[in-house]
């Protein structure tokens, strides 16, 4: 299939849709690990080579580790070593202000441990408050391990301009950034898009589905409200507030499953393949757990959106400018409503060995 795969240096080549691991973390409904894990094959089969997940995410980490061993076992090194890993490293906001080398390094370590891989492909850095410590210290710290062999490339994650070229200043070469990117959410478009055009920095783009309320699922109902026990859904349904009131989101379904009629594809298809044929943007992150998903996935490698299907996504969204400001500013605030739904402290659990032994 072409256009499957984007170059982010040129030792560095990465599926176009990536396949995330929010979704089987905690807060996000019922998850089978058994069944995640088995299925991480299927995607690696059909192309899908790149996953995505993050030290703070419960337990993924792990998952991907179980399955690249058993690949690994199963079918050689070989298939075993297609499997790209972009993992986070984000550290608790309560340990910003006093975060050592020797943590930040531990950190990285217990990354590999967990995925059972000695270099990991990509590692983006987030630091919850730029005013407190020292990120680019941290970074620095991810350069020397980079240098050491344990990381191959370096990335930043849920950042705008402003809190990102710190870093390039600092002499780290990053190579992408992720953000939140949809027909919702286009804050990345403004500044951060040509400035990554500027830097070869690539953007790989998050929520492109907004945690499944870019599906037929939602075509046609009626406003939910916020009442989810899933985390990701109360998210994402802020962001449709700020993007409009809930008929315009309404009207958004119906024009992009009428352009999937005319293609042949699902209306989620025409959602993500908007977002790939957006300028500076690497690939699509799509958080689906199971394999009975990959065919509908696989959907945006089938078409193109044209100048009419692109005409009319714009004419539509110049009625809803979606959520203003910088990337990531509105859930930067922690006492505003995106931002009091964030967790802070999700990097140093109680059982935590590898960060108990370095701060014991």
């Amino acid at each position: 299939m072409s256009g499957q795969t984007a170059e982010l240096r040129p030792d560095y080549q990465i599926s176009r849709v990536i396949k995330g691991g929010w979704q089987l973390a905690g807060d996000h409904g019922p998850v089978d690990p058994g069944s995640a894990i088995a299925d991480m094959e299927a995607f690696l089969d059909a192309g899908i080579t790149t996953f995505d997940c993050a030290d703070i995410y419960t337990g993924v980490e792990e998952m991907i580790g179980t399955f690249i061993a058993d690949v690994r076992k199963r079918r050689g090194s070989e298939v075993a070593d297609r499997v790209q890993v972009h993992t986070k490293l984000v550290p608790d906001l309560d340990r910003l202000a006093n975060l050592t080398t020797a943590e930040v390094e531990a950190i990285v370590d217990r990354s590999l441990e967990r995925l059972q891989i000695e270099r990991l492909h990509l590692v983006q850095l987030y630091w919850w408050d730029t005013s407190i410590g020292s990120p680019v210290g941290a970074m620095e710290v991810l350069k020397r391990c980079q240098e050491k062999g344990k990381i191959a490339h370096l990335g930043v994650t849920n950042w705008d301009v402003a809190e990102t070229a710190p870093y390039l200043e600092a002499g780290i070469d990053l190579v992408s950034t992720q953000v939140q990117y949809s027909v919702l959410d286009r804050r990345a478009a403004k500044t951060l898009v040509p400035w990554g055009a500027e830097h070869a920095v690539r953007l790989l783009c998050y929520g492109t589905l907004a945690g499944g309320f870019l599906t037929d699922i939602w075509l046609g109902k009626l406003d939910p409200g916020f009442q989810f026990e899933n985390r990701s859904l109360i998210k994402y349904r802020l962001i449709i507030d700020e993007f409009g009131p809930w008929e315009t989101f309404q009207a958004l379904l119906r024009l992009l499953n009428n352009i999937g009629e005319r293609h042949g594809v699902t209306l989620s298809s025409v959602a993500t393949r908007w977002v790939l044929q957006q300028p500076q943007v690497a690939a699509a992150i799509v958080g689906a757990r199971y394999a009975r998903h990959l065919p509908k996935t696989l959907e945006v490698f089938r078409f193109e959106l044209d100048a009419d299907d692109l005409a009319s996504i714009d004419a539509l969204l110049e009625t809803a400018p979606g959520p203003q400001g910088p990337v990531f500013g509105l859930e930067r605030d922690r006492n505003g409503r995106h931002g009091r739904i964030m967790k802070y402290n999700l990097n140093a659990r109680p059982d935590d060995t590898v960060l108990g032994a370095v701060n014991g």
